[in-house]
């Protein structure tokens, strides 16, 4: 597991949740407890640690109280390969659709793409001057050193450079030490050079049962084989150029084989799966033996259920085993209860925390604690048109207070309302500049934010499609 995940103790993992996200002291709790046991698990007694699986998490709320950003935080933090699924998007086995393994085998792809990226990051010092030299290439063409002129054996200082002695090898390699310090200083960032780019191959993808996707990826491989990727030579500026062959210089340093086993063996010590919906695929049993769409549910459980158990997974990287793998999953179990899920499936996930309602002070602290918090987004936005905006704390107090009483009265969707309330009260201000306000300071009061609400929040029926 990485350094950072490695280092932070629980109550340290809920510090930085709560930059991030506000309340959800519970839920906080059992993620960052989750994430030290996967330390503990790595450093405990060799014997054993086999054996250690982890407690996965359901998280029962309803939308918009902070579910998944705990997960996607807490994967970040920890550096660990994540994915979210959505369980109502899998089939059961014999369905056209996707299987549930396909949430391995994705898992396994961003965990690969994670690692790339940092061996990539490790030789980019050495990419960089690669790219340069490949540049030079193709402005100043190397001359071939021969061997038979005879050179004094030492290298030609610039105050005793004569170009009329000088030979050809000696003229170009001056000549590439002046277009190296251009490019260097950005001198030549605009002039273009003609290089040769290859076409990105046409990607497939196959739905059908189980194992078919598996198949679909080398048919692909094969298809790959047959028709490998054209190159083609394209006219593009040395400030693009130098970002395409960057990639493919720092591309070239990666040992891939050794990115795979690395990639393979963190999905399997670190990786999250969080499932969201799996409330979707409760259902009540009701004994009748009737078929529809519970059957179908409960297929989908019972495919899950092996995958969170533990078993192997084919991937196109090699095998990948789920015994260690972390699986949260979240509902928001209106219509069903976690005791609807199928007996075996409740078992695997011990850890059920309730996630609350989010109240009028919980959207105030939303607006103004998070270093992401919506308000400063917006004053972002507004500072790239050299406008300085400014939220009083009353503006923010009577935008909280709409946001409570809009979810209690219409439907209750968290904090995503703050998003459609906040873009209501300054979608004025964003249409009119840069036109009619170009620079300057404008502060959104109370009064303002009552102004562009007040029309909305007085009639309910049309405050149900505008919020």
């Amino acid at each position: 597991m990485s350094s950072v995940g490695e280092n932070l103790t629980p109550r340290q993992i809920t510090q930085e949740l709560d930059k991030f996200i506000v309340g959800q002291k519970a839920a906080k709790r059992s993620v960052a407890i989750a994430l030290r046991n996967r330390w503990r698990r790595l450093n405990a007694d060799e014997s054993i640690r086999e054996d250690i699986i982890p407690n996965n998490i359901i998280l029962i709320g309803p939308t918009g109280v902070g579910k998944t950003e705990i997960a996607r935080r807490m994967a970040k933090l920890a550096k660990a390969p994540f994915i979210k699924v959505e369980a109502s998007k899998f089939t059961e086995v014999g369905y056209v659709g996707r299987d549930v393994e396909s949430m391995i085998r994705d898992l396994t792809d961003t965990g690969v793409a994670m690692v790339k990226s940092e061996m990539q990051e490790r030789v980019m010092k050495k990419a960089e001057e690669m790219v340069e030299e490949r540049i030079l290439d193709i402005l100043i063409p190397p001359i071939k050193h021969n061997t038979s002129i005879k050179t004094t054996g030492f290298p030609t200082s610039d105050n005793h450079f004569d170009p009329n002695t000088a030979s050809d090898h000696e003229l170009n390699e001056k000549t590439r030490e002046k277009f190296r310090e251009k490019l260097r200083n950005g001198d030549l960032d605009e002039r273009k050079i003609e290089l040769e780019v290859k076409s990105k191959k046409p990607s497939l993808q196959i739905f059908g049962p189980a194992g078919i996707e598996e198949m679909g990826m080398n048919i692909q491989e094969m298809l790959g084989n047959l028709n490998p990727s054209k190159s083609k030579k394209k006219q593009i500026k040395i400030s693009e150029a130098r970002n395409f062959l960057l990639a493919d210089e720092a591309e070239k340093l990666v040992d891939q084989d050794a990115a795979i086993q690395e990639a393979i063996d963190r999905v399997q010590t670190s990786g999250i799966v969080f499932i969201d919906e799996i409330d979707k695929i409760a259902s009540a049993s009701k004994g009748d033996g009737r078929g529809g769409p519970d059957v179908s549910r409960q297929g989908v459980q019972r495919d899950l259920l092996p995958i969170v158990e533990g078993s192997n997974v084919s991937t196109k990287y090699g095998v990948v085993k789920t015994d260690h793998i972390l699986f949260i999953a979240s509902g928001a179990f209106h219509m069903a209860k976690p005791s609807d899920l199928i007996p075996e499936l409740q078992g695997r996930f011990p850890i059920r925390v309730e996630m609350n309602s989010l109240t009028e002070e919980d959207f105030y602290q939303i607006l103004t604690a998070p270093q992401t918090a919506l308000t400063k987004q917006y004053i972002a936005l507004f500072e790239s048109e050299n406008v300085t905006l400014e939220f009083s704390d009353d503006a923010i107090r009577e935008i909280a207070k709409v946001a409570a009483e809009v979810n209690q009265s219409v439907e209750n969707i968290g904090a995503r309302r703050l998003h459609t309330i906040l873009s209501t009260v300054v979608e004025e201000l964003l249409f009119v500049i840069p036109d009619d306000i170009n620079s300057g300071k404008v502060t959104i009061d109370k009064a303002y934010v009552e102004k562009q609400l007040s029309h909305i929040v007085k009639d309910r029926d049309l405050s149900q499609f505008i919020l």
